[in-house]
């Protein structure tokens, strides 16, 4: 019971990586604020439902944990401001922020509508700045009336779609690469409050990863490799106290595995003896050292993660 006493919100957890991340959190012992905007559609159409929400809270309290559902759409600031108030005002604090929830709207870069960019654009990245914003500006003032470091924590959920490129998605991709760059700046603006943000790149079978790992039959017998349930424990550490040490990190979890990304790094470097280079300097140089290598070749980290375009959760 290493979250005994703490207080999460884990948005999307209705259903997939979030109703396993709530009931993990609540396993180790967190109140959970269980949101969910309950649409059916993985696209985010269809009219909003209380029972996705209201059927993981059944589920915590079924086992002897304590939730309560929140149905706000987390991509509404005002929604997302009253999601952590309901926090506050129902278990008296907030220590751990988990932000899940997102939709797809996939299409070539070359068909997409604006609709379509902005929709994902709206709950993915949008969605999570509303929630941190509000949840950091309780740790602030608490740190800052208390003097004393808040010890708070945040996961957000990126995708490895931002590190290799998924054609189909250019807007999730993009979304997921803001996240990243959201992830690291609350991570340096809040060390001083004692709050860690961090994020995750899963590998789950999901409704809205259903196509990309429908070649991947889930095994007859056992937990499935692909389950969101192998991703939850990760999860649960990096609320923990045991984390206070990780912050500004991004991971790569799926069944049986995490791994660390490394920021980007200088994979070639040129210099002229000049003040700057001309163009033909720079065919002499460049051109030579991209023709030995494929179009579109990019970093060594998806070779080691074993990654091919168009994967990731």
């Amino acid at each position: 019971m290493v979250l005994h006493g703490r207080t999460a919100i884990v948005t999307g957890a209705g259903r997939g990586l979030g109703r396993a991340e709530a009931l993990e959190l609540a396993r180790l012992g967190a109140n959970v604020v269980v949101n969910d905007f309950g649409q059916p559609g993985r696209d985010g159409t269809g009219a909003a439902s209380a029972t996705p929400a209201q059927e993981t809270v059944a589920e915590i309290t079924a086992a002897g944990g304590t939730a309560v559902a929140h149905h706000g759409d987390v991509a509404d600031f005002e929604q997302a401001r009253a999601l952590v108030r309901l926090a506050l005002d129902r278990f008296g604090s907030l220590d751990i922020l988990v932000n899940n929830a997102g939709i797809l709207r996939d299409r070539m870069v070359f068909t997409m509508e604006e609709e379509e960019w902005d929709s994902v654009l709206r709950v993915h990245l949008k969605g999570h700045f509303n929630t941190i914003r509000f949840a950091a500006a309780h740790w602030r003032e608490r740190a800052k009336s208390t003097g004393e470091p808040v010890g708070a924590r945040i996961v957000n959920t990126s995708s490895e779609a931002f590190l290799a490129g998924s054609a189909g998605q250019p807007n999730y991709a993009a979304a997921k690469g803001g996240i990243v760059g959201l992830t690291t700046s609350t991570a340096a603006a809040l060390a001083k409050y004692g709050v860690t943000a961090n994020a995750i790149c899963p590998r789950a079978r999901t409704r809205m990863t259903e196509d990309v790992f429908a070649a991947f039959q889930a095994p007859a017998a056992g937990l499935d490799p692909l389950a969101p349930e192998h991703v939850a424990p990760l999860v649960g550490y990096l609320a923990s106290p045991a984390a206070a040490r990780i912050t500004g990190q991004v991971f790569v979890v799926h069944g049986g595995m995490v791994a660390l990304l490394d920021r980007p790094r200088v994979a070639a470097r040129w210099d002229t003896a000049k003040d700057a280079f001309s163009y033909a300097e720079l065919d002499d140089t460049l051109t030579p050292f991209f023709a030995a290598r494929e179009p579109g070749e990019t970093f060594a980290a998806t070779e080691v993660l074993g990654l091919r375009r168009g994967q990731g959760g």
